[in-house]
């Protein structure tokens, strides 16, 4: 085991650019928000959910530091970023003398998180996926609260700015027995059909229930205080 921290590694200035950069090149693009908030709720959400169900604290550390290091492809390009962004996370830490067996399990969780080639491949990689996935919330849209007509009127015609600006309240937990996992929702119908969120999410949460049974739990969606999944 290695003293490459996940504290250690949201202070490095290397790691930091790139998150940066990444996250003003989707914006260029108008994707949704992937700075900071996004990059470190994805971080604490995969240790919270391997601690929970009892694997090392080691192992809870290596799925936070590929959450907080997931999305550093996009300041190549979207496409592929996952593939890309393990790459660049393999240079990153063999710079960080991180021994081979932990990068080796941190690049495989990152390059295996984007829904077009996705894939539960060890229990980091799971909890990368669900917690990545789990993210939908109104201020990932680039448009804050108290936005003018104009911009509102963007966020209505952008059915993935609409599905996230409608959901106004998003949390996640276990059941007292640890073997269900619930994302649940509140979401403006006002703002947004369910039937738009699943026309945006539905392959997304599909992975988080293949993810969850990797971890040998189950995935439950509550929308509006209903059980959809």
């Amino acid at each position: 085991m290695s003293n490459i921290t996940y504290k250690y590694i949201k202070q490095n200035s290397d790691i930091q650019s790139y998150i940066n950069h990444a996250d003003k090149a989707l914006e260029s693009i108008g994707y949704t928000e992937h700075s900071n908030t996004h990059v470190e709720r994805t971080a604490d959400a995969a240790y919270d959910i391997l601690q929970t169900l009892g694997y090392t604290e080691r192992e809870c550390e290596l799925a936070q530091i590929a959450g907080y290091m997931h999305d550093i492809g996009n300041c190549v390009n979207r496409n592929t970023h996952a593939q890309v962004g393990a790459l660049m996370a393999f240079n990153l830490l063999s710079k960080l003398a991180m021994p081979a067996e932990e990068i080796a399990v941190i690049i495989c969780a990152i390059g295996n998180h984007d829904e077009l080639s996705a894939a539960p491949v060890n229990p980091i990689a799971a909890a990368l996926i669900i917690a990545d996935k789990m993210d939908v919330r109104r201020s990932r849209v680039r448009h804050p609260d108290g936005v003018d007509e104009d911009d509102a009127e963007a966020i209505i015609r952008d059915i993935h700015d609409r599905v996230n600006y409608a959901c106004v309240q998003s949390r996640y937990y276990f059941s007292d027995d640890k073997t269900e996992l619930f994302l649940d929702l509140i979401i403006d119908l006002e703002i947004s059909s369910i039937m738009e969120y699943f026309e945006i999410f539905l392959n997304r949460m599909s992975l988080c229930r293949v993810s969850a049974e990797a971890l040998g739990i189950n995935f439950k969606l509550v929308i509006n205080n209903s059980k959809i999944i």
